[in-house]
């Protein structure tokens, strides 16, 4: 073969010798899939423990329920039964022992989130009430008109 066809399989060698190196030095040995496969894709075997001190950020409903058993209630017998009390009012991880300086998120945007009526089949989307948020009283806050923890197919 001709030098101009050994310099560049030379260098492409060189490349990939020079990235094997250095991932040699960079990637800790304890990084990879480990022993259950898949699941929780690669990291690092060291830093488990790492995660698991890691304090929640989500505590889900049943945290609510220590304080707010009727509002949970009341969300459990409505059709927003199966959402967590924090997609709608933030993660419990930062909650206050002063409930007034709690904020929530009283705007539009976090109802429209679900309650856009969509133009195409789903997985089930559909099946959500929906509205046309360019013309379904633009600029008012839902809350306005409807209870979101008591919603009704008639409000909608």
């Amino acid at each position: 073969m001709k030098n101009h066809v050994w310099r560049p399989l030379f260098v492409v060698i060189g490349v990939v010798i020079a990235i094997l190196l250095f991932r040699a030095v960079y990637v800790p040995s304890d990084f990879g899939a480990q022993d259950r496969g898949y699941t929780f894709g690669y990291h690092r075997l060291s830093n488990e423990q790492e995660w698991k001190d890691y304090p929640g950020k989500y505590k889900g409903s049943d945290y609510c329920r220590e304080c707010h058993d009727d509002k949970v209630e009341e969300v459990s017998s409505s059709q927003h039964e199966m959402i967590p009390c924090e997609n709608c009012h933030g993660a419990a991880f930062d909650h206050p022992d002063d409930p007034e300086k709690l904020v929530i998120d009283r705007s539009r945007g976090l109802c429209i989130r679900c309650h856009t009526k969509l133009t195409m089949p789903s997985s089930g989307r559909n099946d959500i009430p929906g509205i046309d948020p360019t013309k379904h009283n633009v600029g008012e806050m839902c809350s306005e008109c409807h209870n979101p923890h008591s919603p009704s197919l008639e409000d909608m």
